[in-house]
């Protein structure tokens, strides 16, 4: 995955464009590419299904190799996010299969998991995420679930944490909630040739923040106003 810079950050749909239908379904999926997202985030679990938790399969669940025959035909990257262990050789075959090594790339908030990536798939693209979405604070609004006070606290440390999470990981991207990023973040990944991804963002003030802050990608349930957003800004 070529994470190069383009003038602005990758616009990358959160499961899609859940704006505009359920997410992780290929009706969600084709709203981000015709939206303009660059890269289409979605979520595999157990038996490779495509879902953030067995509590939440959509109607008409998508296999991988559904979803991945979808992206193939399109031009158009794809952001894998792990939510089972045990599923990572298998991951690495399906991208292999559908010949996506360069258009795609893994992350996890399980180092072990992106280890075991790098083990059966070397040229697959790892990013480590952080921090667990398990309370699914990515359905709230800045600084939302988050406390301002809280983040403020943990961002501080951030810079620290980095290096010692792309080690663990043998990661080359960092998937951060966006209330832990901040220049100092940016800097330590930098230093370190790793990109930086902020999840998950749709308000157009913070967008346009992260933009100027020089993150690589922006994760957004809206991939047009996000692209909208960006359009507006100077180059970076």
């Amino acid at each position: 995955m070529n994470f190069a810079p383009a003038g602005r950050p990758l616009v990358i749909g959160h499961r899609g464009a859940p704006v505009l239908a359920p997410e992780n379904t290929l009706e969600s999926f084709e709203a981000a590419a015709a939206a303009g997202a660059d890269v289409l985030e979605l979520d595999v679990g157990r038996d490779l299904v495509i879902a953030h938790s067995e509590r939440e399969l959509p109607r008409h669940a998508l296999s991988l190799d559904d979803a991945l025959a979808f992206i193939r035909e399109r031009r158009i990257a794809v952001l894998l996010d792990l939510k089972q262990p045990g599923i990572e050789r298998d991951v690495a075959a399906a991208v292999r299969h559908h010949a996506l090594l360069e258009r795609a790339f893994v992350s996890s908030t399980s180092p072990r998991a992106l280890r075991r990536i790098a083990l059966a798939e070397v040229g697959l693209t790892r990013s480590v995420s952080y921090p667990n979405d398990r309370y699914r604070i990515s359905r709230f609004a800045w600084p939302g679930a988050v406390a301002a006070g809280s983040a403020a606290a943990v961002r501080s440390a951030m810079p620290l944490r980095v290096p010692l999470l792309l080690a663990a990981g043998r990661a080359r991207a960092l998937t951060l909630h966006h209330t832990l990023l901040s220049p100092a973040v940016v800097r330590a990944a930098r230093s370190r040739g790793a990109a930086v991804v902020a999840w998950t963002v749709n308000d157009p003030v913070r967008i346009a923040a992260l933009a100027r802050l020089g993150v690589d990608g922006i994760v957004t349930d809206d991939p047009g106003r996000a692209r909208e957003v960006l359009a507006t800004l100077d180059p970076l």
